[in-house]
């Protein structure tokens, strides 16, 4: 039996204290592996990426958190090539769910990335949080990864590692999981031109990473 069968918002510490988990800023292995990304765009692309940055850059303190999905982070997941194919699958809004270590974790991710079929998830490998804010009243994005980190740990049952990100405001971070690790990158500022296209070289890495290591 789950130690708590009802829902609950844990933070970053109690999880970090739950499930004995170790953070490091320092980039391991793999999330430098990962980090050492680039892109080189078409014309269309560039057009694009031109016209979603100056967008950013004139609006992103503006937006609510809505429009920075609508507006931004969804032409960055298509210029990314973050879309579904046969067996990839794209899921925004999802809920996901299970008992870890005798705890019942469950949170709804804003975008999911993994094996599936039409609209089953299988096998889930990268989460992504968005905020408008540093805390959210609806909680804390990191700590909602963390929480869809170990979910999928646990549905995946593989031990293979987790990729994701949390955006706040303009600044983006990506997060890998191994084990019980879990590692931080710094923060890429997304209205900055070279730091978006790292952004965008660092999602590409992950696709590639996801076809040929994960699934």
């Amino acid at each position: 039996m789950a130690k708590r069968k009802k829902e609950q918002t844990y933070s970053e510490a109690q999880l970090i204290s739950l499930f004995g988990l170790d953070k490091t800023k320092v980039a391991t292995p793999l999330m430098q592996r990962w980090l050492d990304s680039s892109v080189a765009l078409d014309i269309y692309e560039q057009t694009l990426f031109r016209k979603v940055l100056q967008n950013a850059i004139d609006n992103i303190e503006a937006w609510a958190e809505e429009d920075l999905k609508m507006n931004f982070i969804a032409f960055i997941l298509d210029l990314a090539n973050m879309r579904s194919s046969k067996y990839i699958r794209t899921f925004f809004d999802k809920t996901i769910e299970a008992e870890v270590e005798g705890y019942y974790l469950k949170t709804k991710t804003d975008f999911i990335m993994g094996r599936g079929i039409l609209d089953m998830l299988q096998t889930p490998y990268f989460h992504f949080q968005e905020y408008k804010k540093e805390k959210d009243p609806n909680g804390d994005p990191l700590a909602q990864l963390i929480e869809a980190f170990l979910i999928a740990k646990t549905l995946n049952k593989d031990n293979k590692p987790l990729y994701g990100c949390t955006v706040v405001g303009r600044l983006w971070y990506f997060v890998t999981m191994e084990g019980k690790n879990y590692c931080i990158s710094a923060a890429f500022d997304s209205t900055k031109e070279q730091d978006l296209l790292q952004i965008i070289a660092i999602l590409r890495k992950f696709r590639v990473i996801l076809e040929t290591e994960l699934m």
